[in-house]
């Protein structure tokens, strides 16, 4: 079993900045993906926001490109994104994902955090 574990979420005006992180945790063989995903109320999706493989690819919903960064420290198992000029629309609860590698077949399980609030006010 792997734990994702998110921080950093808050409320914050309009055009300032918040910083996510993400842990993973547990019995862990490699972690390729990981990523982060946010829903908004009645919303029943999640919606991809940005994206990392464990070969450095990454990858951004047209919303956040050029305001969001995505990085990852792999020896921490943890990924993080660094959110810039946040408007009101990217108010939603944001959820970690994380793609494990069980074994050495391919064999992947689908993890998600508990999911952290980001109130931006305007």
């Amino acid at each position: 079993q792997v734990q994702l574990v998110e921080s950093g979420g808050g409320v914050v005006q309009a055009g300032g900045s918040l910083r996510l992180s993400c842990a993973a945790s547990g019995r862990i063989f490699i972690i390729s993906a990981m990523g982060w995903y946010r829903q908004t109320p009645g919303k029943k999706q999640r919606d991809m926001v940005a994206e990392h493989s464990s070969g450095g690819t990454t990858n951004y919903a047209d919303s956040v490109k050029g305001r969001f960064t995505i990085s990852r420290d792999n020896a921490k198992n943890t990924v993080y994104l660094q959110m810039h000029e946040l408007k009101p629309e990217d108010t939603a609860v944001y959820y970690c994902k994380a793609v494990h590698k069980r074994d050495l077949f391919g064999f992947t399980d689908t993890y998600w955090g508990q999911g952290t609030q980001v109130t931006v006010s305007s």
